[in-house]
């Protein structure tokens, strides 16, 4: 599907048979794939149909060349759409698990939260949002972009319960950029408005509604990750024993990462938003050196299959949540890792 093609001229069911196909071919994208297959199956309707999809990747019996990069996501994906065709109690047992789970990753917060509100679940919304606020903001300095969307739900579901500004409150109206408040476009009585015999009141609510499609538009606008290439020991192991010339832009694995972490910390103090950092494969990397009809040999493909895989939606945001693994693999949280001298060096 062409990026500029209408939303309304999709063919929705066609477009995740493709993406299934897709799928089938590149193996070590399945899941990246199979989710926005399945987003395109609930907008066609088919919603149980979008469901196997979820359970496809969520089964253990399912063959995959490794585990999910995010499993709390796909549950929580998996909660929302189940509920939308009146699977209530097998939904409510999933958001369960997944806010006992805690993920580090903003995304499956704000999913369950806004299942349970788009339901009229308000308290157990607010409690979801402030969940994940409370794990993944609290003593961080500067939240980043993609936590934004929690603090939003959690100060609309709080404006429509009728509570106070609270601290997390003050940051999200902090955050929000729009020429609308977050007040505005949160309260509660603005749809009221659309019923009014009040020419002003209308062209008020318009101006509400277009400043909320420009955040929107903002935030689906963003560009690709600015990201870099990492190389997990073992597959530059291999691309070096394969293309012994590219040792000259990587001398040893040590270097490698030192040489990620300082160039990232280097892009962050210049102002470069969105960064992010994207594992490569030898196998993909050479598929890809194919594709460009090129030699994998050359460095000068290595800038453009990293550009490659951050499009498809593959790397990893710099730096990592608050308490979350390094992104060299580690197994080490960052801030004990490449990230326990962030402080003085960003």
């Amino acid at each position: 599907m062409r990026p500029d093609t209408p939303a309304e001229n999709v063919d929705h069911a066609a477009e995740a048979a493709r993406l299934e196909r897709t799928a089938g071919l590149y193996p070590e994208d399945a899941e990246t794939l199979l989710l926005r297959a399945a987003a395109h199956l609930e907008l066609s309707g088919d919603r149980p149909a979008a469901t196997k999809l979820y359970d496809r990747l969520l089964s253990p019996s399912e063959p995959a060349p490794a585990p999910l990069d995010n499993p709390s996501l796909v549950r929580a994906l998996k909660a929302s759409n189940l509920w939308e065709y009146d699977h209530e109690a097998e939904a409510r047992a999933i958001i369960d698990g997944v806010r006992a789970a805690a993920p580090r990753d903003p995304a499956p917060w704000v999913i369950v939260a806004e299942a349970l509100e788009s339901h009229d679940e308000l308290e157990a919304a607010h409690e979801t949002f402030t969940e994940g606020a409370r794990l993944l903001l609290t003593d961080v300095p500067e939240p980043p972009y993609a936590t934004h969307p929690l603090l939003y739900g959690r100060h609309r579901v709080r404006r429509m319960l009728g509570l106070d500004h609270d601290a997390w409150d003050t940051l999200a109206d902090t955050l929000h950029s729009m020429p609308v408040s977050l007040d505005e476009l949160h309260d509660p009585k603005r749809v009221w408005s659309l019923g009014s015999d009040n020419p002003a009141d209308l062209e008020a609510e318009i101006s509400r509604l277009r400043a909320e499609l420009g955040a929107y538009r903002e935030a689906l606008s963003r560009p690709f990750p600015v990201a870099m290439l990492h190389w997990p020991a073992g597959e530059l192991a291999e691309l070096l024993e394969a293309y012994p010339s590219l040792a000259a832009e990587y001398p040893s694995y040590d270097a490698h990462l030192a040489s990620i972490e300082a160039a990232l910390r280097e892009l962050a103090s210049s102002g470069t938003p969105n960064l992010g950092v994207v594992p490569g494969t030898v196998p993909s990397y050479e598929a890809f050196a194919a594709s460009e009809g090129a030699s994998p040999a050359d460095p000068t493909l290595l800038p453009q299959y990293a550009t490659t895989l951050a499009a498809r939606g593959l790397a990893v945001a710099w730096p990592p949540q608050r308490g979350a693994a390094c992104w060299c693999g580690s197994g080490q949280a960052y801030g004990d890792c490449h990230g326990a001298d962030a402080a003085g060096n960003r």
